[in-house]
């Protein structure tokens, strides 16, 4: 799946459904197993800081997805700062797109 499309889907969960941003909110998210997706940044520097998202995803069953840019990433959720991170809770209007995506 491209990333303008998975920044397409955060940008209408977090109009119409739920979102968490940064780090610490989705791997809490993902620890209490209420996240239906995570999306990370490939320009994360240092990468140790979102390193533990994929194994901790591949265990509880959660998808994770990787956008370009952390900008991008903070932008489609809604906010003027970069962010490593975000948590999609609900999905609202996006559910189905995000059900392609899982495919």
């Amino acid at each position: 799946m491209k990333p303008d499309d998975i920044l397409e889907i955060i940008e209408i969960s977090r109009d119409t459904g739920k979102i968490r941003k940064g780090v610490n909110e989705a791997t809490k998210a993902v620890e209490r197993g209420v996240a239906q997706a995570i999306v990370v940044a490939d320009d994360v520097d240092p990468p140790e800081i979102v390193m533990h998202l994929q194994p901790l995803c591949d265990e509880k069953k959660i998808l994770l997805f990787r956008v370009p840019s952390k900008n991008e990433l903070g932008r489609a959720a809604g906010i003027n700062v970069s962010t490593a991170a975000v948590a999609i809770m609900d999905a609202g209007e996006a559910k189905k797109k995000l059900g392609e995506a899982a495919k």
